[in-house]
């Protein structure tokens, strides 16, 4: 058996899985700490259905730790961004772009020094020990005690990142974080190194985090691994959370997502998930989240690590209604539904009051609205489901129908037909998809490069690509037999000589449950 669990900003969802058969689910209110919300649910699954810690093999977690605390810019380390490429890039420093509450709340000071690539891998220019060695003072002079290092093309050629970070690693001593953002981001200079910095401020909270969880865990007598969701379905262990915990953030969606795609059976389709605050709409493309192909912005900087292609719109079932327009949110009352809400004796009419109204829930007391006129909730819902159906549509990239499945607790608000896509799907355990999502997540590997391709040899080429992509999924953990390629892009770049062309591969597997023991 294995649990997996889903840290909202409303809910945690957790499951109690053997294999892919759901044992029990419970729902509780997240905590302000996180963390005893993650206590208490684990709790009420071994009361839903009682196991012996030694029967657990894995726990799974999807949380928002770390989206939260660059949101709510607080708990981040004092960080150093140092980037390789003078003579180049001068125009525009890092950071360049960065709100100035978040610069202020790394304590951020940032650097330039010689190094970098052209996009064949010819250098720009030589590192310059000396300018690192100085640099690295200042920062250790100013309290830096997290550096991200970005170079000039380094998804090409890293070198130059591995070197500078053992020259400035040697300065600073063993217990400043380095982060290096070829192991982050993709092509595209500024996006990548802002990625690079984000995870650099989020090191120390990491480890925090992490500490935290697994004590958490243990104190239900659980001595299984842990591994916590990453943005793309898959999985990583305790130990790459403390190195990058960036790619966590939009976990959430992405579980449910999986989760979809398990309890509908369906592997390409649109999912809505919504929560208690939002609704997030997605597609599914061979049972993964189709990834955005753009520069996503979480906080108000500009990122390019991966992220799923979601669509959010502020209505949950924690939603304000006005009583005037039928308008539903974006405000919301979020974790505080149980207090606030008219069917639990609050004096705010939300979503779910409407529900309960309209006999879709049986939630709270339903006479608290039996004042409500029929047509208003009528006008209500069918508000919800106009854009709920306006988000799919925007999120479709063809014309051909594509079916449509409802997840979240807050799904109640969907009738069981959609305007324009027709029935809903609304499968078994749909309240707590995400924590099943977050429970069957495999193990991934992706490589994201630039070749320069000689004439003769693009299968040569992308083969061994392919073959690095399977290679970095098995050593992440997932069982040789499983793995397979889920996604491939060859991407010509114009403009630049030598056949230049970016290769994208993603190979993900099964966790090997036998090597976790």
């Amino acid at each position: 058996m294995h649990i997996g669990i889903d840290v909202g900003g409303t809910n945690t969802d957790a499951v109690l899985m053997d294999d892919t058969r759901t044992l029990t689910a419970v729902k509780r209110a997240t905590t302000p700490d996180v963390t005893s919300g993650i206590v208490d649910a684990i709790g009420d699954l071994r009361a839903g259905h009682y196991f012996d810690g030694g029967e657990i093999s894995a726990v799974m977690i999807g949380t928002t730790h770390f989206i939260n605390a660059l949101v709510q810019a607080k708990r981040l380390a004092p960080t150093a961004a140092l980037r390789l490429g003078l003579p180049a890039t001068k125009a525009l420093p890092p950071l360049v772009d960065w709100p100035a509450e978040l610069i202020e709340a790394i304590s951020a000071r940032s650097y330039l020094a010689h190094g970098g690539y052209e996009f064949d891998g010819r250098p720009i220019s030589p590192l310059d020990p000396e300018e690192l060695r100085a640099h690295a003072a200042d920062m250790r002079a100013n309290g830096i005690r997290s550096v991200a290092i970005s170079s000039v093309f380094s998804p090409v050629n890293h070198d130059l990142e591995v070197e500078a970070a053992r020259i400035v690693g040697d300065v600073l001593g063993p217990d400043v974080a380095i982060s290096l953002s070829h192991e982050i981001g993709r092509i595209g200079l500024l996006e990548r190194e802002n990625a690079t910095i984000i995870n650099a401020a989020l090191r120390e909270l990491a480890s925090e985090i992490v500490d935290g969880l697994t004590a958490a865990v243990r104190k239900q007598g659980i001595e299984a691994p842990i591994f916590l969701s990453q943005n793309d379905g898959t999985l990583m262990d305790e130990e790459y959370v403390r190195l990058y915990p960036v790619a966590t953030f939009a976990s959430g969606p992405t579980n449910s997502m999986r989760g979809a795609a398990l309890t509908s059976g369906l592997e390409t389709c649109a999912v809505v998930d919504i929560g208690g605050t939002t609704s997030d709409v997605g597609l599914l493309i061979n049972g993964f989240p189709r990834e955005t192909s753009n520069e996503v912005k979480v906080a108000g900087i500009r990122t390019n690590f991966r992220m799923p292609d979601v669509l959010s719109i502020g209505i949950g079932g924690g939603s304000i209604v006005n009583e005037e327009t039928a308008e539903v949110g974006p405000e919301s009352v979020g974790y505080r539904l149980m207090t606030e809400a008219l069917v639990f004796g609050g004096s705010i009419l939300t979503a779910t009051d409407i529900a309960v109204a309209a006999g879709r829930a049986d939630i709270g007391d339903a006479s608290k609205v039996a004042h409500l006129d029929p047509v208003f909730v009528e006008r209500v819902l069918s508000r919800i489901a106009d854009r709920v159906a306006e988000a799919v549509d925007r999120m479709r990239t063809s014309p051909e129908p594509i079916p449509v499945v409802a997840v979240g607790g807050g799904s109640i608000l969907l009738s069981n037909e959609l305007p324009l896509f027709g029935t809903v799907h609304r499968p078994e355990n749909f309240a707590v998809a995400n924590a099943i999502g977050a429970s069957i997540a495999q193990v991934g590997g992706e490589i994201d490069k630039v070749y320069a391709i000689e004439p003769g040899r693009r299968l040569a080429a992308i083969a061994e690509v392919r073959a690095e992509a399977v290679d970095k999924a098995i050593a992440a953990g997932a069982s040789p037999a499983s793995v397979g390629i889920v996604d491939f892009d060859e991407i010509p770049i114009p403009y630049l000589p030598g056949n230049a062309t970016r290769i994208r591969v993603k190979a993900v597997g099964d966790l090997d449950m036998g090597a976790t023991r």
